[in-house]
């Protein structure tokens, strides 16, 4: 029988997160969810009938102290979340995405990609790759591509799996909402940029990673990433004061019931402060906008099992929630 997702429940670490929310046949508001299941609409209290979550990212210096009066105000128009949809909880303009920043997942698809040919023992390709990684640290060269908001897709939704994706694996991960724009900061300053912490599920088909046509070409995340629905977003924007460290956190998927991953944010290679401040040297990192920080170990790659029709992913991070989606086969 298949395993159908569970309805949304207000976990976080605390008094209050922000979501993007509808009820059945009307338009989706931002909404601030308590721990205790209650949902308001912040357009009223606001005083801002276009509000959206990413506005309130623009502002969100000006408007935190009003969010926290909120989460506490008895007599506002409470609505129970179990009867609303949940959303992605933001919509980025830019999207930045993290590879190889887990020590033990770039070692495990070292190993699970080496040629058939490939003279190195185990042991051998895990000790090369792990004195590359240390060589990146040091010369503070972490690895961000772009990804498309089109992408994204609420945090209980079914992902459709295309027909062309012959591999497509999982890779759970923490993800920084950008607040104020960020352009050639510093580490030290980046945090400051920071509104709150969301969850990612970046999916990825492996087969399409690397182009056939030309080595030389090298890797196709445009093709492997950025399928309609490919990264599962939410359920909440978690304020950065609620989280005491974001490099402290344990990231877990579940397949089908089963834990695939289970790592600390700890063996990040590059935090958030360095990866917020990596992109922001070439590029202007703007409110609402995601950094995805990259995935621990234990994809499908390393378990030797990837998507398929009637998965069901359970993801969760510490202090920010968890989410629940079903894999559905485009041909179905």
């Amino acid at each position: 029988m298949p395993v159908k997702p569970a309805a949304p429940s207000a976990s976080f670490s605390g008094p209050f997160a922000l979501g993007t929310f509808s009820a059945r046949d009307q338009a989706p508001f931002p909404g601030l969810v308590t721990p205790e299941g209650r949902v308001l609409d912040l357009r009223t209290p606001l005083g801002d009938p276009v509000l959206t979550t990413r506005r309130i990212c623009e502002r969100w210096a000006e408007l935190l102290p009003r969010l926290h009066e909120l989460a506490h105000d008895e007599a506002r128009d409470w609505q129970p979340l179990d009867g609303l949809r949940v959303h992605a909880p933001v919509e980025p303009r830019q999207v930045f995405q993290s590879g190889a920043n887990y020590r033990q997942h770039v070692i495990d698809l070292e190993v699970a990609h080496r040629a058939p040919d490939d003279p190195r023992t185990v042991e051998e390709a895990r000790a090369e790759i792990a004195a590359i990684m240390d060589r990146r640290a040091a010369e503070d060269l972490p690895y961000v591509f772009i990804g498309l908001p089109s992408a994204l897709t609420g945090p209980y939704d079914d992902v459709v799996l295309p027909e062309w994706a012959e591999q497509p694996d999982w890779e759970l991960e923490l993800a920084a909402v950008i607040a104020k724009p960020a352009y050639r900061v510093s580490a030290e300053e980046a945090l400051d940029h920071v509104a709150g912490y969301t969850i990612a599920n970046d999916l990825t088909d492996r087969a399409t990673v690397f182009r056939r046509d030309m080595k030389a070409i090298g890797t196709d995340w445009l093709r492997s990433k950025n399928a309609p629905g490919f990264t599962p977003l939410g359920p909440w924007i978690v304020p950065a004061g609620s989280i005491a460290d974001p490099a402290d956190l344990r990231v877990t998927l579940k397949l089908n019931g089963e834990t695939m991953q289970d790592e600390s944010t700890k063996d990040m290679i590059f935090g958030v402060a360095r990866m917020v401040s990596y992109a922001s040297q070439t590029a202007q990192l703007l409110p609402g906008d995601l950094v995805l920080t990259g995935s621990p170990a234990g994809n499908g790659m390393h378990w030797g099992r990837l998507l398929r029709d009637g998965d069901v992913m359970d993801g969760a991070i510490t202090g920010l929630g968890a989410q629940r989606t079903r894999c559905v086969g485009e041909s179905e």
